[in-house]
């Protein structure tokens, strides 16, 4: 018997003919704009930013009404439902307005958890959910399961929903913002660490938290969450959480969960440990990836079976802008580590490494705290490069801390990546790894992590 997703029916049947605002014409929401047009849905699109000259032709084409500009919200009254963009703030007062008078406030990811007949597994973290969401999807494809990815990486999933099965899976990466107004959680959540990021946009670090704990809020107790026992907040995330909980450690000794021991990592049951795989089998590098790996095996340990884990995870060479080698010039390896927007990405970067570092940190300021990241570079780097608007606050903590210890290191500020990369060719040696790991987000140069990897990349390859 044909399958039929009563509930896609049910939606599809409920958003005819409704009055449907659209905030934010990003990837995820151009495909929704679609299918609610097709459907009938009287729509109204808002946006403040920069748009494709394709997408103004399909709101022409589609005869959409829409709000563009500074004001964007002025217009907004009067919806049965709005979706908004991941980042658009969901307290906005036009917003909390209509959804006091009664509007629906959703977003395209929230439906595709409310709606997705099959599987659906989330993953988020402060730092590592990329490469875990990654290793994820490929050991379920390993397994030959079919099985849709998407979220923060992927393609926007909405629109496949039609498609989709019972015995299928979907993989979802999701951001704090995307998570910020969910009711609703996976039957499987993976967060790999909590610390404090995008300070820039939530109100608080607790904010932040919050929106964290929301992939797991709405879970009972046949569902599953896999959280890391080494971090402070994620361990606190065990005691309350109304799902089973298995935890991984690369620093303790579980009795039940994954971890990382003498290089090996190990699966755990009432004290007893069964080896996976050795770190040397691994391409990945760092604990941080073996962290990332164990998640991955926690999630999938009821799915898929060890020989597909292992297979997956030894071919898995990694996610472009995560340590990605990028070239060896004059008997240096230059690794690109765009994806570091954070000092604990950067932390974790360096401590992938046991040669000699030099170091190309700074960007954009989310207001983050930059004295953690002081005594890693003290301790791993030989040459330090700063760019960007968070050069001063990074060359200050760590001068500040050089002077404590009574300790010296070569400091260079550039202006430019170009200047950055130029730099580095002059002070690096054999032996030498040159990371670009900015511990910075990417705005103050790049629209985001990627061009500026790209473009780190491309000066990288003409030397």
């Amino acid at each position: 018997m044909k399958f039929v997703n009563e509930k896609l029916e049910e939606f599809n049947n409920y958003i005819k003919n409704k009055k449907v605002a659209i905030i934010g014409l990003g990837v995820s929401n151009i495909p929704l704009l679609d299918y609610l047009h097709n459907l009938g849905s009287k729509i109204m699109v808002f946006n403040n930013k920069p748009i494709d000259n394709s997408i103004l032709d399909k709101i022409y084409d589609y005869k959409i009404d829409y709000s563009f500009g500074e004001n964007y919200l002025s217009k907004l009254t009067g919806f049965d439902i709005i979706f908004r963009a991941p980042s658009c703030r969901p307290d906005l007062p036009e917003i909390q307005k209509e959804v006091e008078r009664g509007a629906i406030l959703t977003s395209e990811i929230e439906l595709v958890l409310e709606l997705c007949p099959g599987t659906t597994i989330g993953i988020t973290g402060s730092d590592g959910k990329t490469t875990t969401t990654s290793l994820i999807y490929e050991i379920l494809k390993e397994e030959n399961l079919n099985c849709y990815l998407g979220g923060n990486i992927g393609i926007p999933l909405f629109t496949k929903i039609c498609e989709m099965k019972p015995e299928d899976y979907v993989v979802l990466e999701l951001s704090s913002f995307q998570l910020m107004t969910m009711n609703v959680s996976p039957k499987i959540a993976v967060i790999t660490n909590v610390t404090p990021n995008h300070l820039d946009i939530h109100k608080s670090y607790e904010e932040y938290i919050q929106a964290k704990a929301n992939i797991f809020k709405y879970q009972n107790e046949d569902d599953l969450l896999v959280l890391n026992y080494d971090n402070k907040i994620t361990n606190e995330f065990g005691k309350i959480a109304p799902s089973k909980v298995v935890y991984f450690s690369s620093k303790e000794k579980l009795d039940d969960g994954l971890i990382l021991d003498n290089n090996i990592i190990k699966e755990c049951d009432d004290g007893l440990r069964r080896h996976i795989l050795s770190t040397k089998d691994i391409k990945l590098r760092g604990v941080h990836n073996c962290e990332n790996i164990c998640a991955a095996i926690a999630a999938t340990k009821n799915i898929a079976s060890i020989d597909s884990q292992i297979r997956a995870i030894s071919n898995f060479s990694g996610v472009n802008h995560r340590l990605e080698f990028v070239k060896e010039i004059n008997g240096a390896k230059w690794y690109n580590d765009s994806i570091a927007s954070s000092p604990t990405r950067t932390i974790a970067g360096l401590n992938s490494f046991d040669e000699d570092i030099v170091l190309i940190a700074g960007g954009y300021d989310k207001h983050l705290d930059y004295r953690p990241l002081a005594q890693p570079i003290i301790n791993k780097v030989k040459k330090l490069i700063l760019l960007g608007q968070t050069s001063d606050k990074i060359y200050q903590e760590v001068t500040k801390l050089l002077s404590i210890e009574n300790k010296k290191l070569d400091i260079f500020k550039t202006t430019t990546l170009e200047e950055a990369v130029n730099k580095a060719k002059e002070v690096s040696k054999k032996g030498d790894i040159v990371l670009f790991s900015p511990a910075s987000a990417s705005f103050d140069m790049f629209k985001n992590f990627e061009e500026r990897g790209n473009k780190f990349k491309k000066l990288v390859n003409k030397l």
